[in-house]
């Protein structure tokens, strides 16, 4: 039973038969059409942002298994909050602010790759990545907010 790994870089949600992804896997015979359905259903969440996709291929039956990774952190923030790029000073220069909302929003889409093991502590992983990036939390220092979680200030929207 050969396995065979494709990994490539996909815009969420629009993969299509043409390059990168069908001269990549085109050699597999495997169905083409069911490999962008279920990339784009998968990669959804990820509209407009690039992706890491892994397909894996039994050569053998010509099934198929598809991974979606998911974006940095970082870009996930900047995606959120619509901005291009964090500050160049961050511990003087504010660029944007990430509501508590927001930073439990984009922990959901990273859980899986997060060292948390639940999304309170997601979300405050989400807030540490903000202090490097010069971006305040609910108005606060980043740090602030994360006190504030631990206190139970923020429970009613984290504990849903």
């Amino acid at each position: 039973m050969a396995k065979d790994t494709v990994e490539i870089l996909i815009e969420g949600g629009s993969a299509t038969p043409g390059p990168p992804l069908g001269p990549a896997i085109g050699p597999f015979g495997i169905n083409m059409m069911q490999v962008v359905e279920e990339i784009n259903k998968k990669s959804a969440d990820f509209e407009g942002m690039k992706v890491p996709v892994k397909i894996i291929i039994d050569s053998d039956t010509k099934n198929f298994e598809i991974e979606i990774g998911t974006p940095p952190t970082t870009a996930l923030i900047m995606d959120e909050l619509k901005i291009e790029k964090g500050s160049q000073d961050p511990g003087l220069d504010k660029v944007a602010d990430l509501s508590v909302e927001q930073s439990l929003k984009i922990a959901r889409m990273k859980f899986d790759t997060l060292l948390a093991n639940d999304y309170k502590h997601g979300a405050k992983e989400v807030m540490g990545t903000c202090v490097s990036m010069g971006i305040t939390v609910d108005g606060k220092d980043p740090r602030e907010a994360q006190k504030a979680v631990d206190s139970g200030e923020y429970d009613s929207i984290l504990l849903e």
